[in-house]
């Protein structure tokens, strides 16, 4: 079954995000809701193969790739701090 790779980096990389934050909402839906909008706007990565892990893995190394993760998972904080939803 494919899985998109890039949530497997949004949740490898949101940790270390979240810990420059002091006024952000650590709960399960605000977490879920940064993962959403995180991954909606970075590009999928598809693997479905052990290659395609390696290859994923390979891209992951790059600074300019590691640099756009971050960069949308700040956004999508930035956002949801700002619409907090709690239900």
């Amino acid at each position: 079954m494919p899985k998109n790779y890039m949530e497997t980096v949004v949740d490898y990389l949101l940790p270390n995000v979240l810990q420059k934050y002091s006024n952000i909402c650590t709960c399960e839906k605000c977490i879920e809701d940064i993962k959403a909008i995180a991954l909606n706007n970075l590009q999928p990565i598809y693997i479905v193969s052990q290659e395609g892990h390696a290859y994923a893995k390979l891209n992951e190394m790059s600074s300019q790739f590691k640099a756009t993760a971050i960069q949308k998972i700040v956004e999508a904080v930035e956002i949801v701090i700002k619409n907090v939803k709690h239900g």
